[in-house]
């Protein structure tokens, strides 16, 4: 019968000997049910969120106050238990080799600069440019628009902004590289003219090679993702006020998967207290 069965002969000897025995059933954990209705309270609010985000979140407070912090895996469990967990996700494409690498060293060796659109409802779109930090991932500059698109001067105003938030000044002390694509707006010969002010080094990525700025292509997967689909986008002026919101979101909350889990600003504050110990 074993064999027919396709078990181990001990089973059914056990099941005969010990009928009152009852199955085991799910793990659970004493703190199980608290943990999960703050797991609930993020899930309800970040939608978009799996489970390593979800324990990131907890563990950081944790953290703060000194508690030891939460096994993702128990958060993966408990969140299995519940059906909060996402789809996963099977596309599979192909992709050019990319041998280069796009993250770079240290902060404010290299930032990437490109523009994405935001569909509203009632048929308006914004336009929104950033310019984001390629070690730290920090989002420095924005510009956002309901006009025909991103023009240059909005390019070359942002490449200020980006310098005079870094660097206190108008000037950076070493070159830093501004990595875009081949768009209109930061092809532009006064555009390349003027990065030479701020001391920046405008470079381009290759036509239709995503993969040379990949922390770019990051981001822009993480707004569609994560602040456009789970809100709301009646028109363009109610998107316009909620940029400022989401982009200090990004900046300050959202746990990176590359950052070790952590937001960019802790990323930063990381770094400074650390050079601020040992500044060689």
């Amino acid at each position: 019968m074993a064999d027919t069965l396709g078990v181990a002969r001990s089973n059914p000897v056990a099941q005969l000997r010990h009928p009152e025995r009852r199955r085991r059933g799910p793990y659970r954990r004493v703190g199980d049910d608290d943990l999960l209705a703050d797991i609930r309270a993020i899930a309800d609010a970040r939608p978009t969120y799996g489970y390593r985000r979800v324990a990131a979140l907890p563990n950081r407070a944790r953290r703060t106050s000194g508690e030891p912090p939460v096994n993702r895996k128990r958060v993966l469990r408990l969140m299995r238990q519940a059906s909060l967990l996402l789809q996963p996700h099977t596309g599979r494409r192909p992709i050019r080799t990319h041998e280069g690498t796009a993250v770079a060293p240290a902060s404010n060796r290299r930032w990437a600069s490109d523009g994405f659109e935001i569909p509203c409802w009632n048929g308006e779109m914004v336009r929104v440019a950033f310019a984001i930090d390629a070690h730290d991932r920090e989002v420095i500059a924005r510009v956002a628009t309901v006009g025909a698109g991103i023009s240059g001067e909005m390019v070359r105003d942002m490449m200020l902004e980006c310098v005079e938030r870094r660097f206190g000044a108008v000037r950076a002390p070493e070159p830093v590289q501004w990595l875009a694509d081949n768009g209109s707006a930061y092809a532009a010969a006064e555009t390349v003219d003027f990065a030479t002010a701020p001391k920046l080094v405008a470079r381009f990525t290759p036509v239709r090679s995503p993969e040379s700025n990949g922390v770019r292509e990051a981001f822009v997967k993480t707004v569609k993702r994560d602040y456009l689909r789970a809100n709301p986008r009646p028109d363009a002026i109610s998107v316009l006020q909620q940029l400022p919101a989401r982009f200090e979101d990004y900046n300050a909350i959202h746990p990176h998967s590359g950052l070790r889990m952590l937001s960019p600003r802790e990323l930063i504050a990381q770094q400074s207290a650390t050079q601020a110990v040992c500044p060689v």
